[in-house]
């Protein structure tokens, strides 16, 4: 029996999942992480307790599959993007790592515009300054920790302090590194003109590998630790967006994806770098050698519904809440609601703007609250959605649904209805550990390329068509939903200030 391994570092648990060479998943074992956020606005992770995590992940799922680590042929890696893990000149880390929700650096995205010019920002690297991203992440170190700052060697993303624990190398994929804002996007390789404008060393950068490519094996220390066998070759991998585009199938240009997880995400494949002129899409180089997408995220997409669940209505389960949801009509009754928990980024990169029911009345209750959050999320979906179209890129037949939220047939019906399009979801339901699995395959030649890979292991399950007249009613709510942050924002920023 011959295994693939995808190891996936997401925000809230490691997974490790085994698929064969057909593409069937074998097993798959996760293990929760804890989230700090010691202030507000920040949002940090020990790499101490992913490793942890990960080889718990990895010995859970080789027991589950009665194999051993010499079943696995080749191991592909993904994860959360943007978060920045610094270590020293001996590989130990240097503080927790900030993660890509973490929103404390305004200041430094100002002072990169400032330094190369949003223009020309914008044209090298793809996308605008962000808190999300990681360089300047380290710009906040350099100021508010200058004794760290002074000590850091080496830069690496969540998902390559996995590979240096498993294999020793430094090394890092270019859908990921095209991620750090410090990409050059149409090299495909890191960017010496903004390096240099940020001061930020190269030597503390890693090599740079397209996803399918091996990077380094396994060592006998982490053999020892996760019962894989030493030497085992590990690719490069991609970051989570990138690999669950790879795992849904969205791999040709032209092809668009939506991923309902605790962020929301559109992604769209495209052959060449698109450029969005603001920067209020993100290009990025995609874990498909030689292609690359466009790609907008809303922060809380079903991290609204949980938080929701779990703050508001603490003593339902989603089946319950969703249940009664679908006995409300098309619009909540006038009840909106603005996803903005924790800032937004696409279309308006605001860390301040901040959540809200609009509209809200007596005749209102828990099912409208709970309607209103699925609608709002809807709503934040279609404003990435438009700015694609505007990029002249339309979703084709159908656009392929995944993530936690996508199990809610309410919630995938309400998102067709708003978007006006076909959506589908496939066999696949492991996202981007099945990605990063299939990368894997590449790399030891299951099948020699992605679009193969995809082709033999991906195929549409569930079909969405919209409602017409959902679709009319919806775009009536979207015109006001539209107005409501333009109208909030001097209220939202206000209340920073005085928080």
């Amino acid at each position: 029996m011959r295994l693939l391994l995808g190891i996936d570092l997401s925000t809230t648990g490691a997974k490790a999942l085994l698929i064969d060479e057909e593409g069937r998943v074998v097993s798959s074992a996760t293990t929760a992480l804890n989230l700090s956020a010691p202030r507000e606005l920040w949002s940090e992770q020990e790499p101490k307790e992913w490793w942890e995590a990960t080889t718990i992940s990895i010995r859970q799922a080789l027991n589950a599959a009665n194999a051993t680590g010499h079943n696995v042929s080749a191991i592909g890696l993904t994860g959360q993007m943007h978060g920045l893990v610094v270590l020293d000149h001996q590989g130990q880390v240097l503080r927790p790592a900030i993660l890509w929700n973490d929103q404390r650096c305004g200041a430094e995205c100002d002072e990169i515009r400032t330094r190369l010019g949003h223009e020309r920002l914008v044209q090298i690297t793809g996308n605008d300054a962000l808190t999300g991203f990681t360089a300047p992440k380290i710009l906040w170190i350099e100021k508010h920790e200058p004794e760290i700052y002074r000590r850091i060697r080496h830069v690496l993303l969540p998902k390559d302090y996995i590979r240096y624990k498993l294999t020793g190398a430094l090394a890092m994929d270019k859908a990921d590194g095209s991620g750090t804002l410090l990409f050059d996007l149409r090299k495909r390789s890191w960017a010496p003109e903004v390096l240099n404008a940020l001061d930020i060393s190269a030597d503390w950068l890693p090599p740079t590998f397209e996803g399918h490519e091996i990077t380094s094996e396994v060592n006998a220390k982490a053999a020892e630790l996760t019962g894989l066998r030493e030497g085992t070759p590990v690719v490069a991998g991609g970051g989570d967006q990138s690999a669950q585009a790879i795992g849904v199938g969205v791999v040709r240009p032209g092809s668009m994806a939506v991923t309902l997880g605790t962020s929301g995400v559109v992604f769209a494949a495209t052959e060449s770098p698109l450029i969005e002129p603001q920067g209020r899409l993100h290009a990025f180089c995609h874990a498909v050698a030689g292609r690359w997408h466009l790609m907008g995220v809303m922060l809380s997409a079903a991290g609204s519904l949980r938080w929701y669940r779990d703050n508001v209505v603490c003593d339902r389960d989603f089946e319950e809440l969703l249940g009664a949801a679908s006995e409300v009509p098309v619009g909540s009754e006038g009840l909106i609601f603005l996803p903005y928990l924790t800032g937004e980024r696409t279309p308006h990169a605001d860390p301040l703007a901040r959540g809200a029911w609009i509209g809200l009345t007596a005749r209102h209750g828990r099912a409208h609250l709970t309607r209103s959050i699925l609608e709002g999320v809807a709503f934040g979906l279609k404003d990435i959605f438009n700015l694609m179209k505007g990029a002249g890129l339309g979703p084709g037949d159908q656009i392929r649904l995944s993530g936690g939220g996508a199990r809610s047939f309410l919630w995938r019906q309400i998102i067709a209805d708003t978007l006006g399009v076909e959506l589908v979801t496939v066999n696949t339901t492991e996202g981007a550990a099945f990605g990063a699995a299939l990368l894997a395959g590449v790399g030891a030649g299951v099948w020699p390329d992605v679009d193969k890979a995809c082709g033999k292991t991906v195929h549409v399950k569930d079909r969405v068509s919209p409602v017409p007249e959902s679709v009319a009613k919806y775009e009536s709510g979207y015109q006001h939903y539209q107005s409501l942050y333009p109208a909030l924002r001097p209220i939202f920023h206000a209340f920073a200030k005085t928080a």
